[in-house]
């Protein structure tokens, strides 16, 4: 059945079986009875050769010897554990094919789900996102309803076993060899029906309520990035966990630095006696000090220096910082008094320049 030889490793088993089953997955063969025949033998093919106990008795006796076994029922639990990935909810498909006995159940009573996350956008300053802050925020959220201690009934009350599917939250429907489950509409998979369901929140068992709690905005956090704060989502309608709140950050554009990484870049003007003889400048930077910058004497227009470490703090290690990146902008005065007009002239009459000048290399453009 799945084409292994009799002496096959159990990677060999596996791997033969997870193509057969993909290869006949009834959702892939919709309608076509041979294809889930198939998809059905593999799967009791490989319940059998993946147990080395069962595989043995196979090998001297046939599949007759393996129907003696656990009284002819068969345990899926392998197939489901090792192939959950392929198909998602594969203990679904057991259950549905098989009538049940593959890992462990979804519905029902055996585990209660989890209550939903909830998602806040929340917008910064540029450099809250840099340094860290603490915000408040506010928000609402489904907790217990206070009225019935998050049961979903009146005092007095309770929850009786629901008559329609005995407590196992399904209810099942057969097709040919085929027995699908599908969630109980009585119950709506609980197993359980309320006899007198609590007026204030209609036997849901949850209410709302408005909350603000602060949140740690670590330094260096970026747009884009999200902060988990687990238990502030929303509670379970059947007394399963507390989702989770997860704060999406969006930091807000700086008047005059961009950011790359942890890595800052400004632009600073220069005149053009500091570009060509070179200076020294005090330049401002993200924690509103001034810093030393050396502008080498021929600084031309667009040159970009850095000063090491006034840049980002880095996420989750604040005590290293990137470096700040500055582009230099030559200004040429557009206004000029006669008195300089005739030093500029005299500048030029000492290097007139190249009056035949070849195009700059892109290379230097980068």
């Amino acid at each position: 059945m799945l084409g292994v030889s009799k002496g096959a490793p159990a990677d060999e088993i596996k791997k033969a079986y997870r193509k057969l089953a993909i290869k006949y997955h009834p959702d892939k063969n919709q309608g076509d009875k041979a294809a889930e025949e198939k998809f059905k033998e593999g799967t009791e093919a490989y319940e059998v050769l993946s147990d080395a106990k069962k595989k043995q008795v196979y090998d001297q006796y046939g599949f007759a010897g393996v129907e003696g076994m656990n009284g002819g029922r068969h345990d899926y639990s392998t197939v489901y554990r090792d192939f959950e990935d392929i198909f998602g909810d594969f203990g679904g498909i057991f259950d549905s094919f098989f009538g049940g006995g593959g890992g462990a159940r979804r519905g029902g009573r055996s585990s209660q789900p989890r209550g939903s996350d909830l998602r806040y956008n929340l917008n910064i300053p540029f450099k809250d996102a840099v340094f860290g802050t603490k915000v408040q925020i506010g928000y609402s959220r489904q907790v217990g309803c206070p009225s019935c201690n998050g049961t979903g009934a009146e005092a007095g009350g309770g929850k009786k076993m629901c008559p329609t599917c005995g407590g196992s939250g399904q209810v099942r429907r057969s097709s040919g060899f085929f027995s699908i489950a599908s969630a109980c509409p009585t119950c709506n998979g609980d197993g359980y029906v309320i006899e007198n369901p609590c007026r204030s929140c209609r036997g849901t068992g949850l209410s709302h309520k408005s909350q603000k709690i602060k949140v740690t905005i670590p330094a260096g956090i970026e747009s884009g990035k999200r902060i988990n704060i687990p238990g502030q989502g929303n509670a379970s309608p059947n007394g399963g966990a507390t989702g989770d709140l997860y704060v999406y950050i969006t930091v807000a554009p700086h008047k005059y630095f961009e950011r790359d990484s942890a890595d800052v870049y400004c632009v600073i003007p220069v005149s053009m006696t500091q570009a060509a003889l070179g200076s020294e400048l005090m330049v401002p930077t993200l924690d509103d000090k001034k810093a030393k910058l050396k502008i080498p004497a021929g600084t031309q227009n667009d040159k970009i220096l850095r000063l090491k470490g006034e840049g980002i703090p880095y996420l989750h290690n604040a005590g290293r910082r990137g470096d700040m990146y500055i582009k230099i902008r030559v200004n040429i005065p557009t206004k000029l008094s006669s008195k300089v007009k005739n030093l500029l002239k005299e500048i030029a009459e000492l290097d007139d320049g190249n009056k035949n000048p070849d195009p700059v290399p892109l290379s230097e453009l980068r």
